[in-house]
C-alpha cells in the first residue's frame, strides 16, 4: 500500500525549515494551552468541584438503584433530599448564625479593651511595647486618610474588588451545583465515552480500572461527609454543654473545617477553644479536653469503620498530599487532595506494580 505524504519522516537536514516552522507551531500551542489554562483557572476548580460532589453523591445512587430504581429516579430521589436538607438548614440554622454573628460584631470593641487591659496584654506590652507600636500605626493612618487622596480611590477599588469576590462566588455556587446535577444524571454515560478512548484492546482493563477509582473516591467523599458532619455534632453537643458562647456560627467552622483530613479537626478544635476562652478558662478547659478525646475516638474507632469502604491511604502520603495540595489550590487542593492520592495509588498498585513484577 502507497504510503500518504505525511506518512513519510521528515528530514530535519533536507527540511529545515518544515521542522522549524513544526517546532514554532508545537510551542506556540504549548504557549496557547497555558494561557487558556492560567485564565480558566476558575472554570476548572468549578468543574473539579461538581466532579467530586458527584462522585460524593454516587453511593447513595447506586444504593438506591440496587433496590430496583432507575438511575434518573434514583439521582432525583438523592438531589430532592440534599435540596430538602440545605432548605430546613437555611431556614432553621442560619438565622440564628446571623444573628450571633451581628452580636460578636457589636461586641467586639468590648472584647479588644478587655483583652486590652488583661495580664496576658500587660505582660506582652511591658516585653515588646505593643501599645506604642499600635497607637502609631493607628495615628500614620489617620494622617495618610487626611492627606493621601489616592488612598480612598484605593479603598473604593478595594470594595469594588471584594463585591466581584462575593459575584463570582455566586456565581460559582450556581454553575457547580448545575455541574453536579448533570454529572449525576449522567456519570454512566460519560464514564462509558471515556473508557472508549481506550484501545479495544485495554478497554475492558481500563473500564475496570476506572470503575475502581471512581467507587473508591465516592465512597471517600461520602465517608469524609459523614465523619464531618459528626464531628460538627459532636463539637455542637460539647459546646452547648460547656457552654461555649456563638456555638450555632461556630459550629459552620467545625463542619468545613472537619472536611479536611487529618488536620481539620484540630485547626477547628484551636479556633473554638479560644473562642471558648471568651466565658472563661472554666469552659475553654473541658471543651478542649472532650472534643480532643473525641479526636482520638475518630481516628481510631469512627473513621476507620465509616472510611472502610473507601481507598486506603497511608499516613504519611496522606499528609503530604494534604499540605501539597492547599498549597497548590487552597482549600479546595486540601479537600480532593487525599481522593487524587487514593486514585494515584490504585494506579501505581494495579498498573505499574504488576508491569515491574512481569519484568
Amino acid at each position: 500500500m502507497r504510503r500518504a505524504p505525511w506518512d513519510h519522516p521528515v528530514n530535519t537536514r533536507t527540511h529545515p525549515i518544515q521542522t522549524g516552522f513544526l517546532l514554532t507551531v508545537g510551542v506556540g500551542i504549548a504557549l496557547l494551552g497555558y494561557y487558556v489554562l492560567t485564565n480558566v483557572g476558575g472554570l476548572v476548580g468549578w468543574i473539579v468541584t461538581a466532579a467530586f460532589i458527584c462522585l460524593g453523591m454516587d453511593p447513595l445512587v447506586r444504593r438506591l438503584e440496587t433496590k430496583g430504581l432507575p438511575r434518573a429516579v434514583a439521582a432525583g430521589v438523592v438531589i430532592l433530599a440534599l435540596a430538602l436538607v440545605i432548605t430546613a438548614f437555611i431556614m432553621v440554622v442560619v438565622p440564628r448564625m446571623i444573628e450571633q454573628a451581628q452580636q460578636l460584631v457589636a461586641r467586639a470593641p468590648e472584647l479588644v479593651t478587655e483583652f486590652m487591659n488583661s495580664e496576658l496584654f500587660q505582660g506582652l506590652d511591658d516585653r515588646f511595647d505593643i501599645a506604642a507600636s499600635v497607637q502609631h500605626t493607628t495615628g500614620a493612618f489617620q494622617e495618610r486618610l487626611a492627606t493621601d487622596e489616592n488612598l480612598l480611590g484605593g479603598m473604593f477599588g478595594s470594595v469594588v474588588s471584594v463585591s466581584g469576590v462575593v459575584i463570582n462566588a455566586v456565581t460559582g455556587t450556581l454553575i457547580v451545583m448545575a455541574l453536579s446535577l448533570y454529572f449525576l444524571f449522567s456519570l454512566p454515560t460519560i464514564k462509558a465515552w471515556c473508557y472508549r478512548l481506550a484501545p479495544a484492546s485495554k478497554r475492558a482493563r481500563v473500564k475496570h480500572l476506572g470503575d475502581q477509582m471512581t467507587k473508591g473516591v465516592g465512597n471517600y467523599v461520602m465517608g469524609q461527609a459523614c465523619v464531618a458532619l459528626l464531628n460538627a455534632l459532636v463539637a455542637f453537643i460539647l459546646m452547648n454543654v460547656t457552654g461555649v458562647p456563638y456555638a450555632t456560627l461556630l459550629v459552620l467552622f467545625v463542619a468545613l473545617l472537619a472536611f479536611i483530613p487529618l488536620v481539620g479537626g484540630v485547626l477547628a478544635g484551636i479556633l473554638v477553644t479560644l473562642m471558648a476562652t471568651l466565658g472563661g478558662w472554666d469552659t475553654a478547659i473541658p471543651y478542649a479536653l472532650c472534643y480532643f478525646a473525641y479526636l482520638q475516638l475518630e481516628a481510631y474507632v469512627v473513621s476507620p469503620r465509616i472510611m472502610a469502604r473507601a481507598v486506603a491511604v497511608p499516613g504519611a502520603v496522606a499528609v503530604i498530599a494534604v499540605a501539597a495540595g492547599g498549597a497548590l489550590w487552597g482549600i479546595l487542593g486540601a479537600l480532593i487532595a487525599i481522593p487524587t492520592a487514593a486514585a494515584g495509588l490504585l494506579l501505581v498498585r494495579e498498573v505499574f506494580v504488576p508491569r515491574q513484577d512481569a519484568r
